[in-house]
């Protein structure tokens, strides 16, 4: 008890005082978080000597982050509390009735609590291994800077629950990848700062007029490759399972409850790709450390040339373009080969562990659609029954999804698409819950009296 009330000293955004607010208003407050992000990403940090860690950009994906700012952390350490909580809760660990009021801020209340416990945490590692070195006399003022970033992303993202689409966590993703894709597909500045195209699109028609077929056909083959991957993603979100469901209480009354084809979202992906980050974020800093390689990997310019890193990453801007410009060997072939086996079986084993631990398995479905009153049509009302029916359903979806979720991943790497497969994914699957997050909001609107029937 005593410990409720100290979550209830932490700092919040104040919830809005309408019962529900309008689709200008939740616009207005997206389109002012995100203006947000892209400032502090913009602001450097002060007192930084090296950045490390300006070279992981599939870890930055996943983060939201752009290491060297004040979004040095980005979101990582609300991801962590959101992930290590939903486990505690899922696998009864840590009773919490999410069907109360007193339970949800509980669960708030520890969430946010994690995640400014985790801000100082990652702070505190970028700084000691390496990854962000402050100038000497100067680690203070950057920790200091690291843990501001971190909270500011905390407070952003809880004004995106309350007042916008969403969450801020996946609107972040979202800006970070989209950044990326027009730096990627437009971009005209090098590395250099001088003034040249080194987006696919500009450098496809520069090749043309130069009669470069290869470099035209490279860039060609991005662009398609990153098409390709965002229509196959967009269809694929759409297939689901519907599950006929029924009112005890309320007879004639039915609903069809959908399993999407993609059960545990991008979870999947985002923990097999943690994990590869992480372990060539350890593979560098080890090189570091040992002043030569080590069994994890070593790299050139950033790239990994050999060890457990290499063999379980894509090869260096996509095998295709590897084929075009003449540089294919055998060994890309099976490295490409264990890549994608790695995303595949990755992906379908942290499925299994997230619907096992997180509440999403069978049992646990039909002992929540149970309280809700719901039943089978035809049936009596049995938790058993309605296990028995959903166990058809979710583990093949599960195992199917997280596999389509590694494959595709691992495809667009593979293809060499101008962003990482991984951003490609969760950037379509967030976009599209906001999407319908802003239809529903949007029919509200324009419909005042489904708007006042939602109210009461």
């Amino acid at each position: 008890m005593n410990f409720k009330k100290i979550l209830s000293f932490l700092p919040e955004v104040k919830s809005p005082l309408e019962k529900r607010l309008s689709f200008g208003t939740r616009l207005k407050w997206t389109l002012l978080m995100l203006i947000a992000f892209f400032l502090l990403s913009a602001i450097p940090l002060y007192g930084l000597a090296e950045n490390v860690l300006a070279e992981f950009e599939y870890l930055s994906i996943i983060l939201g982050a752009n290491f060297g700012s004040l979004m040095s952390l980005g979101i990582g350490p609300i991801v962590t509390a959101s992930i290590i909580l939903q486990l505690l809760v899922g696998s009864k660990l840590l009773a919490i009735d999410m069907t109360k009021k007193e339970g949800r801020q509980y669960y708030n209340g520890l969430q946010k609590l994690l995640a400014i416990i985790f801000a100082i945490f990652e702070a505190f590692v970028y700084i000691a291994m390496g990854g962000l070195t402050a100038i000497p006399g100067l680690e203070v003022l950057l920790f200091f800077q690291l843990f501001l970033g971190g909270l500011l992303v905390i407070f952003m993202d809880e004004v995106v629950s309350k007042y916008g689409f969403g969450s801020g966590v996946g609107l972040f993703i979202v800006g970070g990848v989209a950044s990326q894709l027009i730096i990627r597909a437009f971009g005209f500045i090098g590395p250099e700062k001088v003034i040249r195209p080194i987006g696919k699109i500009p450098v496809f028609f520069v090749s043309l007029i130069n009669a470069d077929t290869v470099g035209a056909f490279s860039a060609l083959i991005a662009i398609l490759a990153t098409i390709l991957i965002f229509m196959v993603v967009v269809y694929t979100q759409s297939i689901r399972v519907e599950v006929p469901l029924s009112f005890g209480r309320l007879r004639g009354f039915s609903i069809r409850w959908p399993l999407p084809f993609f059960y545990t979202s991008n979870i999947p992906v985002i923990l097999i790709a943690a994990l590869h980050a992480n372990l060539t974020l350890f593979a560098t800093l080890a090189e570091r450390w040992a002043g030569a390689p080590t069994f994890l990997g070593g790299f050139s310019n950033g790239v990994p040339i050999s060890g457990l890193v290499y063999w379980l990453s894509p090869p260096h801007g996509g095998l295709i373009e590897q084929i075009i410009k003449g540089s294919f060997t055998p060994k890309m072939l099976l490295q490409s080969l264990i890549y994608t086996l790695f995303m595949v079986f990755g992906s379908i084993l942290f499925a299994i562990l997230w619907v096992k631990t997180s509440g999403m398995d069978a049992r646990s479905q039909a002992e929540n659609l149970v309280k809700s009153g719901l039943q089978i049509p035809g049936f009596r009302r049995d938790e058993r029954i309605i296990e028995s029916l959903l166990s058809r359903y979710i583990m093949p979806l599960t195992v199917m999804g997280g596999a389509a979720v590694g494959l595709l991943a691992a495809s667009a790497d593979i293809l060499g698409a101008l962003v990482r497969g991984t951003g490609i994914l969760l950037a379509v699957m967030i976009l599209h819950r906001i999407y319908e997050d802003i239809a529903q909001q949007h029919a509200l609107d324009m419909a005042p009296i489904a708007r006042k029937f939602i109210q009461t």
